[in-house]
Formats: structure tokens, C-alpha cells, sequence
């Protein structure tokens, strides 16, 4: 039988959150990227919601969630999604994955519940605060353009799929890695008022990312949960990056390269993402 994806609302305490749900079973939450939504999660979902329950949030400003016009720091994300998955829906221990900006945001959200998260996945992204320079010493030029105050707005407004397309054709392994249907959908939530606002406010918050995570690993220590860093072994993936970063930022570090992939990696290599990550849940059960 087909697995049935759902879409559903959460009115939360200070933003309301779209998320996909799909599977039974222990909990995983699956948080995406930017320029994306967690329709990027479409090809894993169905693999993983065999075996469990999957929740893909959108995340704060993006997607179809609403747009407030401050919280972007990923510790105010990161309690988003606490809100959602533990005093929405009920769940004390779940399995976490994200991608992009979202694994700052389930870093974040480890780090400040570390009871809760069994176990957490990291793909093809960089922490900040974790001592090394998050945008490979200007490679990723988006990085300042986005954090540069009022030019992005303007030189953008009315052309932001130019934006989604450019970063999409050229951070993957091949030009066409996100198809033309695929691309609508992320045009259609970033062309929506304030979408590329939210998008731009991720990037500008950086600094205080920084921040907040070099804290929190000064006063509680390094992650303790186990923990798999993945990435994309061409293009613009971040290689041996995202291994290296997290074994700054947490003492049970697994993972290495996706194969033939760049940055897009639940959709240039959603068969083998899934099946990492299917061997890493089962490799940390529930007690």
C-alpha cells in the first residue's frame, strides 16, 4: 500500500506551523533547508514511514508556516519545534534530522533537550560555533549577500525564483538535480509575502547562532547522543565538512560522504540518505 502523507496546522504560542505526518511507530522529525520546505523530504518519507512516524515541519517563516517578523536565531526555531513535537503532539523522545539550516536548528534543539533526543542526524551543513568559518571562506558568497542589510530585498523582489534557480543549478552535482515541478513548489512559498524575508532573516542570524551554541556547549559540554554528520562528496557539498564540524560540537560522532551528490542531498540521493539514516535509527532503539 502507498504511504499516506497528511498535511496538518499547529497554532502554536507565537507562530503556526505546516507540517507533513506520515507512518506509526517511534517518532522522527525531519527538519529541511533553505531555499526548501520540508517538501524536500518527499522521496525520504515514504522510506523511513515504514517503520516510523515522520513529522516534517516547516520551519518558522518558511514554507507554508507563517511569517513573524522576528525569531530566526535558531534557538527560538529550535523551540518551534519543541513546541510542536512535545507539547503538541505529545512525545517525549524522538529521532532528529536535519538538513541545512536545519541541523543548526536540530543541534540547537538537541543541545537544549539533549533527554529527548535519542538520536540526531546532520546532513551536508556546518554548526555555528564551532570554531571553524561557516561559509568556506567566501565560496558560499549567499552567505554576506544575504546578511547584507536591504540590498538583497530589493535587488531580489519580484525575481525570486532567478535566486531559488541559481542556487538550485549550480549546489547540486547537476544543473537539474530539482525538477521543474519541484522547483514550482519552492517558488510558490518563497514568492508568498515575506518568504524571502524569512529566508534572508536565517542568514542574518547567524552571528547570534554563533553564539548561543559556543554557550551552551561551554556550560553543558559537548553532545552526548549519538550522532551521524553526512555530506555531499561534490559541487557545493560540504564533504568531510559536516563530520568534521560536528565532532567539534559532540563527542559520538559517525558518518562521512554521500556519493555522486551535492548540497541537495535528500533529493539528489533520497535512496541513500533513507537508508542511512533506516541503519542509524536501528542502530539506537528505544530502551
Amino acid at each position: 500500500m502507498p504511504i499516506e502523507i497528511t498535511s496538518h496546522y499547529a497554532h502554536l504560542s507565537a507562530v503556526t506551523l505546516h507540517y507533513l505526518e506520515a507512518g506509526s511507530g517511534d517518532p522522527v522529525v525531519l527538519l529541511h533547508g533553505v531555499p526548501q520546505s520540508s517538501h524536500e523530504w518527499r522521496t525520504v518519507i515514504p522510506r523511513l514511514a515504514d517503520r516510523y512516524r515522520v513529522i516534517a515541519p516547516d520551519l518558522r517563516g518558511l514554507g507554508d508556516s507563517s511569517r513573524p517578523a522576528g525569531g530566526y536565531d535558531k534557538k527560538t526555531v529550535a523551540a518551534d519545534i519543541w513546541e510542536l513535537v512535545h507539547d503538541t503532539l505529545g512525545i517525549e523522545r524522538f529521532l532528529l534530522v536535519g538538513h541545512d539550516w536545519g541541523g543548526p536548528v536540530a543541534f540547537s534543539l538537541a543541545a537544549q533537550h539533549p533527554e529527548a533526543v535519542r538520536a540526531l542526524a546532520i546532513l551536508d551543513v556546518a554548526i555555528p560555533g564551532d570554531g571553524a568559518e561557516m561559509s568556506q571562506g567566501g565560496r558560499r558568497w549567499h552567505h554576506p549577500f544575504f546578511r547584507t542589510l536591504d540590498l538583497p530585498e530589493k535587488l531580489c523582489e519580484g525575481r525570486e525564483h532567478l535566486v531559488i534557480d541559481w542556487l538550485f543549478e549550480n549546489y547540486g552535482k547537476r544543473h537539474d538535480v530539482i525538477p521543474a515541478e519541484d522547483r514550482a513548489e519552492y517558488h510558490r512559498t518563497y514568492a508568498r509575502l515575506g518568504g524571502f524575508r524569512a529566508l534572508l532573516a536565517y542568514y542574518r542570524a547567524f552571528p547570534q547562532d554563533a553564539v548561543d551554541n559556543a554557550e551552551i556547549i561551554a556550560r553543558n559540554g559537548k553532545l552526548k547522543m549519538p550522532v551521524l554528520a553526512l555530506g555531499g562528496d561534490s559541487s557545493f557539498g560540504r564533504g568531510m565538512e559536516t563530520f568534521e564540524s560536528l565532532s567539534r560540537m559532540a563527542e559520538n560522532v559517525t558518518g562521512g560522504l554521500i556519493p555522486d551528490c551535492g548540497h541537495w542531498v535528500a533529493e539528489e540521493a533520497p535512496d541513500f540518505v533513507a537508508d542511512q539514516l533506516l541503519t542509524f535509527f536501528a542502530a539506537h532503539p528505544a530502551s
